[in-house]
Parts: C-alpha cells; structure tokens; sequence
C-alpha cells in the first residue's frame, strides 16, 4: 500500500482513543511488524518538528496528545478546566494503582477511613474497573485502574508510574511508610 504512514497517520488521528498497534493491524489489514517502525518514524519526525502536539504512547496504543505547555491557552478554547481530585480521590487512585489488584476492605485499612463514596465517583468516571472478586469469605470486589486511568495521567502502563525513591528524591523530608511492611512498623 503506497500511503501506509498516511492511512496509519489519518486512523491515530481521527481515533477518541489510543489504537493499539493490534487494532491498527486489523483496521489496515497489514502486520504489525509494517507498522511498527511507521508509527515510531511519525514519532520521530512530530518530535523533529517542534509542533504544538506529538504522537504519544498511552494505555497501550498511540494517539495525538498537545504539547503540555499550551495547556493554558488550549483550556480557553475548550472553556473547561483541568479534571480536579479531592485528597481523598487522589489517595484511593493511588492505592489502587500501586496494589492492584485491591479490595475495598484493603483500601480502606490503608486510608483509616471509609471509601465507598470515593470508589463509586471514581468508577463513575471510568478511572476504575472491577476486577472481579476475592477468592475469600464474602467475595469482595477487586479492583483496578482502567485504561482510562493510563490515557487521563498520560502513562503507557502502570510500570511508568514513579517509584518510592522518586517521591523521597523529589523531597529529602518526605517518608512514605507501608503500613503493611512489619519493617516500618506502619508509622509515618
């Protein structure tokens, strides 16, 4: 096919979400080992080119993403502000991505507080999926970060996630302790 990187370029593009090199092939019809190097080319040459967007590796496929500098003037376009999360949101996120898979029970126990109203909203929002259910008394849920999750915080997987020693490295001061490690006795 003579405009391949046109055909990939225009799907990526005109796609709501990230298209996996998968989903690419099947809408092509071509192996993902033609695309492959067309989509990292196209990575290259928006990179190269200095635009107000790139090609971005998201939840496990490719889209368009703006350059995060023109964030203020592209929030005047949109005339919406940037997604906000309580405390309470932000810390049940990140429990669930650094334990997943997690009970609402274990969540719980982690935060010292209840945490139906924070996972209801954030399943609402899609940041979260079920899982299924704890093979244990009662069947609780177990849950996850979805897709969502990885496109919102622009992570291609959860292994892009920061580490503990990039949080300590960031502030000396901060000491985040695992209240479940018997080594750091749970304090703070």
């Amino acid at each position: 096919m003579d405009n391949l990187r046109q055909l990939v370029e225009a799907l990526i593009f005109a796609s709501d979400s990230p298209l996996s090199l998968d989903r690419l092939s099947v809408l092509i019809e071509e192996p993902k080992a033609q695309i492959r190097p067309i989509v990292e080319q196209l990575q290259q040459q928006y990179i190269a080119a200095e635009r107000g967007f790139y090609l971005a590796e998201v939840a496990g496929g490719y889209q368009f993403r703006t350059v995060v500098e023109l964030a203020p003037w592209l929030r005047k376009l949109r005339k919406e502000r940037a997604p906000r999360f309580s405390r309470a949101a932000l810390e049940t996120l990140a429990i669930i991505a650094y334990r997943q898979p997690a009970t609402r029970a274990d969540i719980e126990y982690l935060r010292g507080v209840d945490s139906g109203g924070v996972m209801k909203t954030l399943l609402d929002k899609n940041l979260l999926r079920i899982l299924g259910k704890k093979d244990v008394p009662g069947r609780p849920l177990i849950y996850g970060t979805s897709r969502h999750f990885l496109e919102l915080f622009g992570l291609r997987d959860l292994a892009d996630l920061p580490t503990l020693k990039e949080f300590t490295a960031l502030d000396p001061e901060l000491t985040v302790a695992d209240p479940l490690d018997p080594e750091t006795d749970g304090a703070l």
